[in-house]
């Protein structure tokens, strides 16, 4: 009964959208290593394309030519996040609906890229967004749930009103 209680009255009851992103991620990755070759891509708009490209390093590929130990660094920080953010995601109240739901697509997003890293050594990406000469950094739907839920938190850091202490 008071476990219950717990996953109904905490972020607890967010799990299911975080297991669910973990999913999602992890089959369209899957899908990208048997569907694509490597570096290889599929147009599908003339300003969009699916690609199969590895991050060894972390946004925007920050250190991937770093030699090899960026693996474990990164590896080790999105394991630290990952806690930190379910233990104030266990601590969030029912009616933080907006804050839940940023820390619930963050966690979801930092689980689905450390997975890739802890297994592969590096993280799959594949969605390509690009016109005539520019193009953005291949990303992944884990990278979108991470930027969404960042998104949602400076959102609900702007909206909330403080907490007033009796």
């Amino acid at each position: 009964m008071r476990l219950l209680r717990l996953l109904k009255e905490t972020g607890w009851r967010w799990w299911w959208l975080i297991l669910l992103f973990i999913v999602l991620d992890q089959a369209s990755k899957q899908w990208v290593l048997h569907a694509i070759p490597y570096q290889g891509s599929i147009p599908l708009l003339p300003v969009f394309e699916l690609a199969h490209v590895y991050n060894r390093g972390a946004a925007f590929s920050f250190l991937s030519d770093a030699g090899g130990w960026q693996r474990w660094f990164f590896t080790g920080i999105a394991v630290v996040i990952s806690i930190v953010i379910a233990v104030w995601l266990s601590r969030v109240g029912r009616a933080q609906l907006k804050l839940s739901l940023a820390l619930s697509l963050v966690l979801a997003g930092a689980i689905g890229n450390l997975i890739d890293r802890a297994i592969y050594g590096y993280v799959i990406d594949m969605l390509h967004v690009f016109y005539k000469s520019w193009s953005y950094p291949v990303f992944n739907l884990a990278d979108s749930v991470i930027f969404i839920g960042a998104v949602l938190l400076i959102w609900d850091s702007f909206s909330s009103k403080p907490e007033v202490k009796a």
